[in-house]
Protein backbone atom coordinates (compact mmCIF):
# COMPACT_ATOMS: atom_id res chain seq x y z
CA UNK A 1 0.00 0.00 0.00
CA UNK A 2 1.29 3.43 -1.04
CA UNK A 3 0.00 6.18 1.62
CA UNK A 4 0.48 10.08 1.35
CA UNK A 5 0.07 11.96 4.79
CA UNK A 6 -1.31 15.97 4.88
CA UNK A 7 -0.25 17.00 8.02
CA UNK A 8 -1.80 20.44 9.62
CA UNK A 9 1.65 21.87 10.61
CA UNK A 10 -0.14 24.04 14.12
CA UNK A 11 1.40 22.67 16.76
CA UNK A 12 3.24 19.24 17.37
CA UNK A 13 0.14 16.85 18.03
CA UNK A 14 -1.08 15.90 14.00
CA UNK A 15 3.04 16.24 13.50
CA UNK A 16 3.64 13.25 16.34
CA UNK A 17 0.65 11.56 15.24
CA UNK A 18 1.75 11.09 11.58
CA UNK A 19 5.09 10.08 12.97
CA UNK A 20 3.85 7.03 14.91
CA UNK A 21 1.36 6.29 12.03
CA UNK A 22 4.24 6.57 9.61
CA UNK A 23 5.94 3.95 11.81
CA UNK A 24 3.06 1.18 12.03
CA UNK A 25 2.90 1.39 8.34
CA UNK A 26 6.67 1.00 7.62
CA UNK A 27 6.60 -1.87 10.21
CA UNK A 28 3.93 -3.88 8.14
CA UNK A 29 5.39 -3.31 5.20
CA UNK A 30 3.43 -0.36 3.38
CA UNK A 31 5.10 2.53 1.99
CA UNK A 32 4.34 6.53 2.79
CA UNK A 33 5.82 7.91 0.14
CA UNK A 34 5.37 11.64 1.40
CA UNK A 35 3.86 14.36 3.46
CA UNK A 36 2.23 17.61 2.60
CA UNK A 37 2.31 20.05 5.59
CA UNK A 38 0.07 23.15 6.11
CA UNK A 39 2.64 26.06 6.78
CA UNK A 40 2.55 30.09 7.03
CA UNK A 41 5.01 32.52 6.46
CA UNK A 42 5.76 32.61 10.04
CA UNK A 43 5.52 28.97 10.82
CA UNK A 44 7.82 26.25 8.61
CA UNK A 45 8.08 22.34 8.79
CA UNK A 46 9.33 22.08 12.54
CA UNK A 47 12.80 20.67 12.67
CA UNK A 48 11.32 17.47 14.35
CA UNK A 49 9.30 16.43 11.78
CA UNK A 50 11.55 17.27 9.05
CA UNK A 51 14.51 15.19 10.76
CA UNK A 52 12.48 11.69 11.83
CA UNK A 53 9.97 11.92 8.94
CA UNK A 54 11.59 9.45 6.22
CA UNK A 55 9.48 10.42 2.98
CA UNK A 56 10.21 13.75 0.99
CA UNK A 57 8.35 16.56 2.54
CA UNK A 58 6.22 19.43 0.71
CA UNK A 59 5.42 22.61 2.54
CA UNK A 60 1.98 24.09 1.22
CA UNK A 61 0.55 27.45 2.65
CA UNK A 62 -2.58 26.78 4.87
CA UNK A 63 -3.82 29.52 6.82
CA UNK A 64 -3.37 29.15 10.83
CA UNK A 65 -5.03 30.17 13.77
CA UNK A 66 -4.55 33.54 16.03
CA UNK A 67 -3.59 33.37 19.42
CA UNK A 68 -3.24 36.74 21.74
CA UNK A 69 0.13 37.53 21.75
CA UNK A 70 0.17 38.45 25.46
CA UNK A 71 -2.77 36.29 26.51
CA UNK A 72 -1.98 33.21 24.80
CA UNK A 73 -5.66 33.18 23.93
CA UNK A 74 -7.30 31.81 20.57
CA UNK A 75 -9.12 34.49 18.86
CA UNK A 76 -11.79 32.87 16.74
CA UNK A 77 -12.61 36.27 14.81
CA UNK A 78 -9.52 36.81 13.55
CA UNK A 79 -8.57 33.72 12.58
CA UNK A 80 -11.63 33.77 10.11
CA UNK A 81 -10.56 37.08 9.06
CA UNK A 82 -6.98 35.97 8.48
CA UNK A 83 -8.23 32.83 6.23
CA UNK A 84 -10.81 34.77 4.05
CA UNK A 85 -7.70 37.67 3.43
CA UNK A 86 -5.59 34.53 2.58
CA UNK A 87 -8.88 33.23 0.19
CA UNK A 88 -6.78 33.65 -3.48
CA UNK A 89 -3.27 31.73 -2.15
CA UNK A 90 -5.56 29.41 -0.54
CA UNK A 91 -7.40 28.48 -3.70
CA UNK A 92 -3.41 27.76 -5.03
CA UNK A 93 -2.46 25.79 -2.36
CA UNK A 94 -5.70 23.89 -3.37
CA UNK A 95 -4.99 23.26 -6.72
CA UNK A 96 -1.39 22.27 -5.61
CA UNK A 97 -2.42 19.36 -3.24
CA UNK A 98 -4.73 17.87 -5.81
CA UNK A 99 -1.93 17.77 -8.63
CA UNK A 100 0.40 16.08 -6.22
CA UNK A 101 -2.12 13.44 -5.40
CA UNK A 102 -3.17 13.04 -8.56
CA UNK A 103 0.67 12.86 -10.09
CA UNK A 104 1.92 10.46 -7.10
CA UNK A 105 -1.48 7.77 -7.19
CA UNK A 106 -1.15 6.97 -3.55
CA UNK A 107 -3.69 3.66 -2.72
CA UNK A 108 -4.55 6.10 -0.08
CA UNK A 109 -4.75 9.87 1.76
CA UNK A 110 -3.93 10.04 5.22
CA UNK A 111 -5.35 13.35 6.49
CA UNK A 112 -4.33 14.73 9.85
CA UNK A 113 -6.69 17.25 10.68
CA UNK A 114 -5.65 19.46 7.87
CA UNK A 115 -8.36 21.90 6.19
CA UNK A 116 -6.42 21.77 2.77
CA UNK A 117 -7.31 18.34 2.59
CA UNK A 118 -10.47 18.55 3.25
CA UNK A 119 -11.35 21.58 0.86
CA UNK A 120 -9.45 19.79 -1.73
CA UNK A 121 -11.77 16.61 -1.64
CA UNK A 122 -14.86 19.20 -1.60
CA UNK A 123 -14.00 21.41 -4.29
CA UNK A 124 -11.79 19.46 -6.50
CA UNK A 125 -12.41 15.70 -6.13
CA UNK A 126 -9.05 14.03 -6.53
CA UNK A 127 -9.64 10.41 -7.23
CA UNK A 128 -7.50 8.74 -4.24
CA UNK A 129 -9.87 7.84 -1.35
CA UNK A 130 -9.18 9.63 2.16
CA UNK A 131 -9.59 8.62 5.53
CA UNK A 132 -9.16 11.74 8.04
CA UNK A 133 -7.49 10.97 11.60
CA UNK A 134 -7.73 13.12 14.87
CA UNK A 135 -8.98 13.54 18.45
CA UNK A 136 -11.29 16.15 16.99
CA UNK A 137 -13.39 14.06 15.17
CA UNK A 138 -14.80 12.14 18.33
CA UNK A 139 -16.62 15.70 18.89
CA UNK A 140 -19.22 14.13 15.87
CA UNK A 141 -19.95 11.09 18.95
CA UNK A 142 -22.85 10.85 20.70
CA UNK A 143 -20.98 10.21 23.52
CA UNK A 144 -18.46 13.53 23.45
CA UNK A 145 -19.43 15.76 26.23
CA UNK A 146 -18.93 19.28 26.07
CA UNK A 147 -18.57 22.03 27.94
CA UNK A 148 -21.62 23.91 28.99
CA UNK A 149 -21.91 27.93 27.23
CA UNK A 150 -19.14 28.60 24.63
CA UNK A 151 -21.98 28.24 21.88
CA UNK A 152 -19.25 30.82 19.51
CA UNK A 153 -16.95 28.60 20.12
CA UNK A 154 -19.00 25.58 20.08
CA UNK A 155 -20.06 26.48 16.48
CA UNK A 156 -16.85 27.91 14.63
CA UNK A 157 -14.84 24.57 16.46
CA UNK A 158 -17.44 22.21 14.36
CA UNK A 159 -17.49 24.36 11.31
CA UNK A 160 -13.56 24.23 11.18
CA UNK A 161 -13.53 20.33 12.02
CA UNK A 162 -16.00 20.06 9.19
CA UNK A 163 -13.68 22.01 6.97
CA UNK A 164 -11.18 19.22 7.29
CA UNK A 165 -12.98 16.24 6.23
CA UNK A 166 -14.84 17.08 3.58
CA UNK A 167 -15.09 13.56 1.11
CA UNK A 168 -13.70 10.94 3.69
CA UNK A 169 -14.29 7.23 3.66
CA UNK A 170 -13.69 7.12 7.40
CA UNK A 171 -13.21 9.53 10.51
CA UNK A 172 -10.72 7.64 12.84
CA UNK A 173 -11.35 9.76 15.88
CA UNK A 174 -8.85 9.02 18.89
CA UNK A 175 -9.94 8.90 22.39
CA UNK A 176 -8.78 8.31 25.53
CA UNK A 177 -10.95 4.98 25.91
CA UNK A 178 -12.46 2.42 24.03
CA UNK A 179 -15.97 3.96 22.35
CA UNK A 180 -18.53 2.47 19.64
CA UNK A 181 -17.95 2.85 16.32
CA UNK A 182 -20.90 5.06 14.67
CA UNK A 183 -20.56 4.37 10.86
CA UNK A 184 -23.89 6.94 10.32
CA UNK A 185 -21.72 9.66 11.11
CA UNK A 186 -18.77 7.90 9.15
CA UNK A 187 -16.93 7.64 13.17
CA UNK A 188 -14.48 4.97 14.41
CA UNK A 189 -12.82 5.30 17.34
CA UNK A 190 -9.78 4.71 17.91
CA UNK A 191 -6.70 5.13 20.22
CA UNK A 192 -4.08 7.65 20.47
CA UNK A 193 -0.63 7.63 18.09
CA UNK A 194 1.82 8.13 20.73
CA UNK A 195 5.56 8.94 20.06
CA UNK A 196 8.07 5.87 20.28
CA UNK A 197 9.68 7.63 23.24
CA UNK A 198 6.96 7.74 25.14
CA UNK A 199 6.57 3.83 24.74
CA UNK A 200 10.28 3.21 25.38
CA UNK A 201 10.16 5.19 28.35
CA UNK A 202 9.80 3.07 31.99
CA UNK A 203 7.83 5.11 34.85
CA UNK A 204 8.65 5.54 37.97
CA UNK A 205 6.53 6.75 40.95
CA UNK A 206 8.13 9.94 41.95
CA UNK A 207 7.78 12.74 44.87
CA UNK A 208 7.43 15.95 42.70
CA UNK A 209 5.03 17.79 40.43
CA UNK A 210 5.67 18.62 37.09
CA UNK A 211 3.93 21.92 35.06
CA UNK A 212 4.01 22.47 31.49
CA UNK A 213 3.74 26.61 31.40
CA UNK A 214 2.56 28.33 28.42
CA UNK A 215 0.49 30.69 28.83
CA UNK A 216 2.45 34.00 30.80
CA UNK A 217 -1.19 34.26 33.21
CA UNK A 218 -0.28 30.50 34.30
CA UNK A 219 3.09 31.11 35.51
CA UNK A 220 1.54 33.65 37.86
CA UNK A 221 -0.62 31.21 39.31
CA UNK A 222 2.00 28.65 39.25
CA UNK A 223 4.14 31.05 41.52
CA UNK A 224 0.70 31.92 43.70
CA UNK A 225 0.31 27.95 44.46
CA UNK A 226 4.04 27.44 45.12
CA UNK A 227 3.93 30.21 47.96
CA UNK A 228 0.27 28.56 49.43
CA UNK A 229 1.80 24.71 49.13
CA UNK A 230 6.16 25.76 49.23
CA UNK A 231 6.54 22.30 51.17
CA UNK A 232 6.24 20.68 47.73
CA UNK A 233 8.54 19.74 45.10
CA UNK A 234 7.69 21.58 41.41
CA UNK A 235 9.69 21.39 38.19
CA UNK A 236 7.78 23.76 35.58
CA UNK A 237 8.73 23.84 31.93
CA UNK A 238 8.16 27.60 29.91
CA UNK A 239 9.01 29.09 27.20
CA UNK A 240 10.71 32.35 29.64
CA UNK A 241 13.49 30.46 30.62
CA UNK A 242 16.63 30.90 28.40
CA UNK A 243 18.74 28.08 30.52
CA UNK A 244 18.74 24.32 31.16
CA UNK A 245 18.23 24.91 35.22
CA UNK A 246 16.58 28.05 36.76
CA UNK A 247 16.18 27.11 40.68
CA UNK A 248 13.81 29.51 42.13
CA UNK A 249 13.97 28.21 45.64
CA UNK A 250 14.72 24.57 47.67
CA UNK A 251 11.58 23.80 46.14
CA UNK A 252 10.64 25.19 42.37
CA UNK A 253 13.22 24.87 39.76
CA UNK A 254 11.90 26.45 36.17
CA UNK A 255 13.52 24.44 33.07
CA UNK A 256 13.89 25.95 29.46
CA UNK A 257 11.99 23.90 26.97
CA UNK A 258 13.39 20.97 25.94
CA UNK A 259 10.94 18.03 24.44
CA UNK A 260 13.62 15.22 25.89
CA UNK A 261 14.40 16.28 29.07
CA UNK A 262 10.31 17.47 29.57
CA UNK A 263 9.82 13.74 28.97
CA UNK A 264 12.13 12.46 31.25
CA UNK A 265 10.67 14.70 33.95
CA UNK A 266 7.07 13.42 33.02
CA UNK A 267 8.35 9.69 33.31
CA UNK A 268 9.59 10.01 37.28
CA UNK A 269 7.66 12.84 38.30
CA UNK A 270 4.32 12.16 40.63
CA UNK A 271 1.78 14.27 38.45
CA UNK A 272 1.58 16.57 36.08
CA UNK A 273 -0.14 20.20 35.49
CA UNK A 274 -0.71 20.99 31.90
CA UNK A 275 -2.76 22.61 29.13
CA UNK A 276 -5.65 20.18 27.70
CA UNK A 277 -3.74 19.22 24.91
CA UNK A 278 -4.92 15.39 23.59
CA UNK A 279 -1.56 14.21 23.09
CA UNK A 280 -0.01 15.67 26.12
CA UNK A 281 -2.40 14.34 28.69
CA UNK A 282 -2.45 10.85 26.31
CA UNK A 283 1.44 10.98 27.51
CA UNK A 284 0.92 11.33 30.59
CA UNK A 285 -1.80 8.52 31.01
CA UNK A 286 0.21 5.99 28.87
CA UNK A 287 3.04 6.67 31.73
CA UNK A 288 0.42 6.39 34.89
CA UNK A 289 0.99 9.81 35.64
CA UNK A 290 -2.46 11.69 37.06
CA UNK A 291 -3.31 14.94 34.99
CA UNK A 292 -4.48 18.79 35.94
CA UNK A 293 -6.05 19.45 33.13
CA UNK A 294 -6.11 23.32 31.97
CA UNK A 295 -7.59 24.26 28.97
CA UNK A 296 -6.18 27.94 26.93
CA UNK A 297 -8.83 30.73 27.32
CA UNK A 298 -11.34 30.58 24.61
CA UNK A 299 -9.89 26.92 23.08
CA UNK A 300 -13.12 25.11 23.07
CA UNK A 301 -10.87 22.03 21.88
CA UNK A 302 -9.36 22.00 24.92
CA UNK A 303 -12.14 22.58 27.06
CA UNK A 304 -13.62 19.23 25.31
CA UNK A 305 -10.14 17.57 26.07
CA UNK A 306 -10.51 18.68 29.90
CA UNK A 307 -14.01 17.06 30.33
CA UNK A 308 -13.45 13.83 28.16
CA UNK A 309 -9.92 13.38 29.99
CA UNK A 310 -11.97 13.67 33.05
CA UNK A 311 -14.10 11.14 31.88
CA UNK A 312 -11.99 8.49 31.30
CA UNK A 313 -10.10 9.17 34.92
CA UNK A 314 -6.26 10.16 33.63
CA UNK A 315 -7.21 12.99 35.38
CA UNK A 316 -8.92 16.49 36.90
CA UNK A 317 -9.80 19.53 34.92
CA UNK A 318 -9.92 22.85 36.15
CA UNK A 319 -10.13 26.53 35.01
CA UNK A 320 -6.55 27.83 36.14
CA UNK A 321 -3.36 26.42 38.30
CA UNK A 322 -5.56 25.11 41.45
CA UNK A 323 -3.29 23.15 43.08
CA UNK A 324 -5.70 22.34 45.67
CA UNK A 325 -8.05 20.50 43.80
CA UNK A 326 -5.00 18.32 42.23
CA UNK A 327 -4.06 17.39 45.79
CA UNK A 328 -7.98 16.34 47.02
CA UNK A 329 -8.04 14.41 43.39
CA UNK A 330 -4.70 12.24 43.82
CA UNK A 331 -5.70 9.94 46.43
CA UNK A 332 -8.44 9.14 44.50
CA UNK A 333 -7.32 8.62 41.05
CA UNK A 334 -7.37 4.38 40.27
CA UNK A 335 -4.42 3.29 38.56
CA UNK A 336 -5.57 0.40 36.55
CA UNK A 337 -6.98 3.85 34.40
CA UNK A 338 -2.99 3.61 33.23
CA UNK A 339 -3.40 0.04 32.82
CA UNK A 340 -6.56 -0.33 30.21
CA UNK A 341 -4.97 3.06 28.40
CA UNK A 342 -2.15 0.49 27.75
CA UNK A 343 -4.12 -2.03 26.20
CA UNK A 344 -6.34 0.44 24.04
CA UNK A 345 -3.07 1.77 22.58
CA UNK A 346 -1.91 -1.26 21.64
CA UNK A 347 -4.96 -2.32 19.49
CA UNK A 348 -4.46 0.85 17.42
CA UNK A 349 -1.76 -1.09 15.51
CA UNK A 350 -4.56 -3.68 13.54
CA UNK A 351 -7.30 -1.32 14.04
CA UNK A 352 -5.55 1.73 11.71
CA UNK A 353 -4.47 -0.68 9.30
CA UNK A 354 -7.63 -1.99 9.11
CA UNK A 355 -8.65 1.28 8.39
CA UNK A 356 -7.13 1.67 5.58
CA UNK A 357 -7.10 -1.42 3.69
CA UNK A 358 -10.98 -0.55 4.00
CA UNK A 359 -10.59 2.80 2.51
CA UNK A 360 -8.66 1.18 -0.51
CA UNK A 361 -11.67 -1.10 -1.15
CA UNK A 362 -13.84 0.57 -3.88
CA UNK A 363 -16.83 2.40 -2.64
CA UNK A 364 -19.51 4.65 -3.25
CA UNK A 365 -17.79 8.02 -2.30
CA UNK A 366 -19.75 9.92 1.15
CA UNK A 367 -21.98 12.84 -0.06
CA UNK A 368 -21.06 16.59 1.70
CA UNK A 369 -23.49 18.64 1.34
CA UNK A 370 -22.15 21.31 3.57
CA UNK A 371 -22.05 24.83 1.58
CA UNK A 372 -19.83 22.90 -0.97
CA UNK A 373 -20.98 25.87 -3.69
CA UNK A 374 -20.58 28.58 -1.13
CA UNK A 375 -16.77 27.88 -0.03
CA UNK A 376 -16.21 27.29 -3.80
CA UNK A 377 -17.42 31.07 -4.72
CA UNK A 378 -15.17 31.85 -1.54
CA UNK A 379 -12.10 30.65 -2.59
CA UNK A 380 -12.22 31.71 -5.85
CA UNK A 381 -12.99 35.66 -5.30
Amino acid sequence: MRVLFLVQGEGRGHLTQALSLEQILRTAGHEVIGAIVGVTSERDVPAFFSEKFAAPITPIFSPGLVYNAGTNELEPFKTTVQAIRYARPFWNSLKQVHAIIESQRPDVVVNFYEMLGGLTYALLRPSVPMVCIAHQYFAFHSNFQRPKRQWFYRQAFKINTRLTCFGAQELLALSFDKQPDEPSQRIRVVPPLLRQEITDLKPIDGNFLLAYVTQPGLKVELLKAHQQHPDIQMDAFHSGVNVPDDVIDATLTYHAIDGKRFLNFMSRCKAIVTTAGFESVCEAAYLGKPALMIPQPNHFEQACNAIDGQRAGVGVAADGFDLDQLLTYLPQHDPTVSVRFREWYAQGYFLFLAALNRATMPKRKPSDGFFRTRVRHLLRS
